[in-house]
């Protein structure tokens, strides 16, 4: 079974003290995970440490930083690098994410370069794509994907891919209520597994985890994350909320 990830991705909410309640809420809950499941929660810089710290004496639990930089070190003022996020024992980023890539125009090939840095200390990249809505309504998805995924992890060999999760988060269903039907979330994370499979073989590309992004709540993840190709979710709005994102956490196969 691959790994089944419930990823919290906070984005710039929350004070530090509605933070730590939050995590109390949610891991206290009872929640019973299998070997294979995991849950990760992507805060914002200054909430890692205590977040990392909340976390540590419960299995399968993660913290994940939101994103870092493309250089080791250096003259980057209000920059984050890879390193440090090591330093302070973080094991999971996620890079790529559309908004990321929308107000701050990080490129396919600044995105190879994070994805490589994190490898390289260890941390575990959720790397994100996907279509905005004008691709989707061309029907030019399956093809706008597959360049990003060329473009910032073709560089990369097989045993580097298999530590990379990834994320299909349709740009559409970002934040908007709207959410990919479950036929639309299987196509796509199908077609990610076969692009995939054409570069590295099939075994490597069965043994990655595919998140869905979008719009996930908790009356949608359990048809959501049943999908054959789908292997959990990055959940934006529902994850702010402690009773919501149990009940993802959950639906998790």
């Amino acid at each position: 079974m691959r790994n089944q990830i419930a990823a919290a991705n906070w984005k710039m909410n929350l004070t530090f003290e509605q933070g730590e309640q939050l995590l109390e809420d949610i891991i206290h809950a009872g929640i019973q995970l299998k070997e294979y499941q995991k849950v990760v929660f992507a805060v914002p810089f200054p909430y890692l440490v205590m977040a990392n710290q909340k976390i540590a004496s419960f299995k399968n639990y993660a913290a994940s930083a939101q994103n870092c930089y493309s250089k080791k070190s250096g003259a980057f003022t209000g920059e984050v690098s890879a390193e440090m996020l090591n330093s302070i024992g973080i094991k999971y980023c996620v890079l790529g994410h559309s908004e990321r890539r929308e107000y701050f125009n990080e490129s396919n090939q600044m995105l190879a370069e994070k994805i490589a840095l994190c490898l390289e200390v260890g941390i575990t990249p959720i790397f994100c794509c996907g279509e905005p809505l004008h691709i989707r309504e061309a029907g030019n998805q399956n093809e706008f994907v597959g360049i990003q995924l060329k473009e910032s992890l073709y560089s990369f060999n097989a045993d580097q891919l298999q530590k990379i999760v990834i994320a299909y988060e349709p740009i559409w269903a970002i934040g908007t209520g709207k959410t990919a039907t479950t036929e639309q979330a299987q196509e796509m994370h199908a077609h990610i597994r076969a692009v995939l499979a054409k570069q590295y073989g099939q075994a490597v590309a069965s043994n990655i985890s595919i998140l869905y992004g979008g719009s996930v709540k908790a009356n949608n993840a359990k048809e959501l994350f049943a999908c054959t190709d789908v292997d959990g979710g990055l959940v934006g709005g529902a994850s702010l909320v402690a009773k919501d994102f149990i009940e993802i956490i959950k639906t998790l196969k």
